[in-house]
């Protein structure tokens, strides 16, 4: 078991200091992941990796219990709350630029020019990769972990028990449906 699995169980337990052990354990991962996320944003990004850190994981030990499974569940967590986060400061410089009419964003050529696209792009991947996560819940696992929490294949698939092929494999197909659902959500428009 490790450390990070202990904690968590004991934080299930309903010890109130295991929460302070877990931050400095995890921290400087969850930070160098931040930090790798928010390096692809455009220029003039007011959210930093620290706020990002602190904001993800406020939110992963807040006051309801989460049931965490192992280290790779937290940091599958965590991966979603960052994606969160930054969807809704997405979503919030959007509204700030409401004066400025939205023109359909092109449907980007690999999911990591989402990063380095305006926050509409974002916004709209963010939709497609709803849709998938409904029809295929483990394809999208696999894309939040790779693409929002930094995994490698390889570590994908210790992860999730599975071959890095499986993973190679979802991960293509994912490419081609999320394409597919963004070219077809901005022609509808």
């Amino acid at each position: 078991m490790s450390e990070v699995t202990r904690i968590l169980n004991a934080i299930e337990r309903g010890d109130a200091g295991a929460t302070d052990e877990l931050l400095p354990v995890v921290y400087e991962e969850l930070r160098i992941l931040a930090a790798q996320k928010l390096s692809h944003e455009p220029p003039g990004q007011t959210l930093q990796a620290t706020a990002l850190v602190h904001e993800a994981y406020l939110r992963l030990v807040g006051n309801e219990s989460q049931g965490w499974d192992s280290r790779g569940h937290f940091f599958a967590a965590a991966a979603e709350a960052m994606r969160r986060i930054l969807v809704e400061n997405a979503r919030r410089k959007k509204s700030l630029k409401h004066a400025i009419p939205a023109t359909p964003p092109a449907a980007p050529a690999a999911l990591e020019a989402a990063w380095e696209s305006n926050p509409d792009d974002l916004l709209v991947l963010d939709e497609a990769l709803s849709q998938l996560a409904g029809a295929e819940p483990q394809v999208a696992d696999f894309v939040k972990l790779r693409y929002f929490a930094g995994l490698t294949i390889e570590q994908i698939a210790r992860l999730r028990g599975v071959s890095d092929r499986t993973v190679f494999n979802h991960l293509a197909y994912a490419r081609a449906w999320l394409r597919r659902a963004i070219l077809k959500d901005s022609a509808a428009e």
